[in-house]
């Protein structure tokens, strides 16, 4: 089974976005996408009530997510780790505990422009609008993964 994480600051905005659109491209068995915020802000909550819209305009449901905080038993946990910005790469690389857990981690937009590490813009105070964008990127970025981690699809 392929596991993966997708981590942002409060796990609210980007990261269940990106949870959600990669389990809609993962149909079959085989898959665990999960995700996380580097901030303890919102645990226990449901995502932004804008990135539940902006999911469920295109088709998935992303309401029943509860957010929850990285920890150090992710390096475990999962194969590869995705994270949304700058800041986030910084918090969870310093919680690696070897090499092996940082080759875990990754921008998620590397997958569309490698080796740029290039942030996806954090919607919280960017209005719809900037959903719209967010969801965009991410989507790109997914279906980059998804082929990568399930090339017969």
């Amino acid at each position: 089974m392929t596991k993966v994480l997708m981590v942002c600051l409060g796990n609210i905005c980007r990261s269940p976005l990106a949870e959600g659109i990669l389990k809609s491209k993962l149909l079959k068995p085989g898959f665990f996408i999960d995700s996380a915020g580097t901030g303890a802000y919102h645990v226990g909550e449901h995502p932004d009530r804008r990135s539940i819209a902006i999911a469920r305009q295109y088709g998935i449901d992303i309401s029943t997510q509860k957010a929850r905080k990285f920890t150090v038993d992710d390096f475990d946990k999962f194969d590869v780790i995705y994270v949304m910005d700058n800041s986030n790469y910084s918090n969870v690389i310093a919680l690696a505990r070897s090499e092996e857990d940082k080759k875990k981690v990754n921008y998620i937009l590397n997958e569309v422009f490698p080796g740029e590490n290039l942030d996806v813009p954090d919607p919280y105070y960017g209005g719809d609008y900037g959903f719209k964008n967010v969801y965009l990127m991410l989507d790109e970025a997914c279906e980059i993964i998804s082929k990568k981690i399930n090339p017969n699809e």
